[in-house]
Order: C-alpha cells, then structure tokens, then sequence
C-alpha cells in the first residue's frame, strides 16, 4: 500500500541501519505468512470507462464513493491525504488506489491458503455489494483492454503526479504501468540471508514462467496488442533504473548489503515532509545519507525516507522485510488464489524449493535475459534453454502442488491447499493461458466486441 508515512520516525545513521531493514524479515518457519495483493479496474456500468475519483453525476458513483461506502457499510478506517480519503486499514488488511483509479487489496498476513483465498472472496464480496449501487463495476486483467492513459483520471495522491511526471522522461510505456495496469502479488517471508538469497534467484529466474502462466492482458484500445502479456510488456519500457531482473543476484556475496547498495543506486523520486510530498527525482539516496541532497542540503534521512524509497524500486522480485512476487498479470477470482498458491508451494516447502533450484541453477545469464524478452509476446510458447515456456510451467507447477501436498494445512474440507492451485493445473494441461482463452472469445464468440470484456470478465 502507498500512503504518506504515519507517527514519528527516527534518522538513518548509518548503512547498517538500512541493512537491518531487511535483515529484520528472517523468522522462523512458523513465523512464516502469505500477504495477497490484487489490483482491478473500476469502471462505469454505463459505458465502461474509467471512473473519477469524484464523477459529477448523481448517477455515477466515483472512487471517493467507493471508499467512503467500505467505511460505513463494512467498518474500513479510512486514511487521508490532505482532505482526501485516498486509503482504507481494517485487520491487518488496506485498500489503496493505483494512479489510474486500480482499487487494490494488500491483504493482511495470513497463516495459510485457506485464509488467504476467503479473505479474498469477503473483498471481492463485499466491493461487489457497494459498487453496484453506485453504477460500477470491477475488472481483471493485466492491462486497460480498451482507454488510453490520457483518457484515464488521475488519483489525487501527491507521489503519483510527482512520479508521472518524471515517468514521462524515462521510457515510453512510463504512464501505461501507472494507470493501465494492475497485477496479483504475493508477499513471502524468509528464515535466514542464506534462505532469502535462495529464494530470491528461485523466484527471479521464475518470473517470466509466472509471468506466461498468468498471461492475461491481450488487448488494447479495443483491439488485440498482439501480446500475451502486454503488463510485462510495459515493464521493459518503463523507467529502466529500476524495474527488471536483478542479475546482480545471481553473483557471489549476493546477500543484504548487496540489495541495499543496488537500491541506494536507484534514482529517488520524493520525500515526505510536513504534510506534502516534495520532487527529488533523479537524486541519490547516497548523497541523502551525507546530508547532501540538492532539495534537503544538510538534512538527515529518516528511517520511513528509506522505506518510501523501497516501494519505488520496481524489480521482478523486490526485497522488503520479505520478498514481493511481482510477475503475474491481474485477473479472474482464481488467479488470484492461484497465484499465492504456487509460489507458497515452490517456495515454503524445502522439496519443492530445492527441485526448483536444481531446474534453475544452470540457466545462464543470456538464458533469463532472453526469456524475459520473449514471454510477453509468446506466453507460453517461448523457450528457454532448448525448452518450451508450457513443459517448464507445467513441471513447476506440479512441484508447487507437491509442495502444497507437503504443507499439509488442511481446511474445513480439505486435507491441504492444493484446491487453489487446480484451476491452474487445469489451464496448463490444456496448454493455455488466460490469454489464449480471451482471445479466442475475442475472435469468436465475441466477434471483435471489445465492450464485451466488461460484461463476462467482470468481478
């Protein structure tokens, strides 16, 4: 969730604080969690457009109506930007806003699947029961299949205007990931820096198989992109300093420090100070450490300074106090329990973790540079050393379920979580994505309507 940094803060300093940042994230096993986030478009029942944050019709509910109504129909404590609700906090879980209006569930977390994937469901329940009302509806995909970023209202959140303005200058799909994407994510934790380096270079060399397996955004302005997944195809052109595959990762002495120097690199783009958000796009977070940053000379970083820096790098996989998921495309109610699935079942099982390894351990660099490459256009079609996307996806994801076999949390009426990862086992036999299912509607049944999207894949 991004919000303006709540409570007091203390300064950084010195580097080791911000190497414990992240060291704090080891925990034993049964400390372990799952966080879920999910993002998806609101839209006008009406026409299907984008909505406001405030609409001008008493007929069309905006944004600012959908949170308000969450507060007083199901108890959120609404958060506030200026004079603005722009967040919403209740049992470990928020709801936050995406630059073009994606309305986002940061789930709280949780012990096991089974929690996960009904708190998912009470969320999409209960945005159902007061969008409806209010003429919107809520959908998932990876991409906008129809407006452009320039038809799409700004969030009045004060990061966004200062980061789309500097996105502006840095590639040229910048302001498509801020309004015209959305996307599942799963938050994991680890036991030791040996566990999360493991970890990490697992679900790094992975990525782009998520990436094909989930593939779900074929569409744009109406028509078909010719991509599986246009989201991961917007990443490779967005801001370049900080969004890909960490390679470094890969390299002797990955651990910590090595991510806090990586990160210290990246170009900042603000600070919180006093209420507003300032512009210090393109500064060093180094310089910022010896008190020479060129918008705060002789100032002194504070420690949520660090943390605001964090949620701005935009790595396949991002290091926190656990480790972000950050591959899939956004989509349907059971891609969503799908895919905190097959990462818990790859990577909190040691079996699965380590068969994992052994696939991914002698692909080389050129092999996960030209993966990344291709997969956003072929899905599960493309290679990666002399194997196809599809035969790779569906051996891993018989190891997530074996992993999942392995966990053995069982719920009300079921032996463990492998429920949730069936509907992707299911596509994967046949051999498809849920790409490859849109776009034979769009060819067929459909017959080139992209309007009927909003209709049958609509939350």
């Amino acid at each position: 969730m991004s919000a303006p940094p709540s409570g007091t803060s203390t300064p950084i300093e010195s580097r080791d604080d911000l190497v414990y940042a992240l060291e704090k994230g080891n925990k034993p096993k049964h400390q372990w969690r799952i966080g879920t986030e999910h993002e998806k478009f609101p839209f006008s029942l009406h026409d299907h457009r984008p909505i406001a944050y405030e609409e001008s019709s008493s007929e069309q509910g905006g944004v600012r109506d959908l949170l308000q109504s969450l507060v007083l129909k199901f108890g959120w404590t609404p958060l506030l930007e200026g004079e603005n609700v722009i967040a919403l906090t209740k049992d470990g879980a928020n709801v936050s806003l995406e630059p073009g209006g994606q309305f986002e569930l940061s789930g709280a977390p949780l012990e096991n699947l089974h929690q996960t994937c009904n708190e998912v469901y009470t969320h999409l329940h209960e945005v159902e029961t007061i969008a409806r009302p209010l003429n919107v509806g809520m959908l998932g995909l990876g991409a906008q299949p129809l407006w452009t970023h320039a038809q799409t209202p700004w969030m009045p959140k004060g990061r966004y205007k200062i980061m789309g303005a500097y996105m502006e200058k840095m590639g040229q799909l910048g302001l498509n990931m801020m309004k015209g994407s959305t996307t599942i994510q799963v938050n994991l934790d680890f036991s030791s820096e040996a566990d999360m380096v493991k970890k990490l270079r697992v679900s790094l060399a992975l990525q782009p198989i998520v990436t094909a397996i989930f593939a779900n955004s074929p569409f744009s302005e109406g028509k078909l992109n010719g991509y599986q997944s246009f989201r991961a195809a917007i990443w490779q052109d967005t801001d370049p300093d900080r969004t890909g595959n960490l390679e470094f990762a890969f390299e002797d002495g990955m651990g910590f420090e090595r991510y806090v120097d990586y990160a210290l690199d990246v170009p900042m783009y603000f600070i919180y100070r006093d209420g507003a958000y300032l512009d210090a796009t393109g500064q060093s977070f180094r310089a910022f450490m010896d008190q020479k940053l060129p918008s705060r000379p002789g100032e002194m970083p504070m420690k949520t300074d660090w943390d605001d820096h964090l949620t701005t790098l935009f790595p396949d996989v991002r290091l926190k106090s656990f480790l972000e998921m950050r591959g899939a495309d956004g989509g349907a109610r059971e891609n969503i329990c799908g895919l905190p699935a097959f990462w818990v079942g790859l990577l909190y099982d040691s079996s699965a973790l380590d068969a994992a390894w052994d696939l991914v351990r002698h692909w080389s660099a050129e092999d996960r540079r030209l993966l990344s490459l291709n997969v956003p256009e072929q899905g599960l079609g493309a290679q990666v050393a002399g194997r196809s996307v599809l035969d790779i996806a569906q051996q891993v994801a018989q190891m997530a379920q074996s992993g999942l076999k392995n966990r053995a949390m069982a719920g009300k009426v079921s032996a463990d979580e492998t429920e949730y990862l069936d509907p992707v086992l299911e596509w994967l036999d046949a051999g498809q994505s849920p790409a490859d299912r849109l776009i034979a509607k769009f060819e067929g049944e459909w017959a080139g309507d992209i309007h009927r999207v909003f209709k049958e894949e609509a939350y």
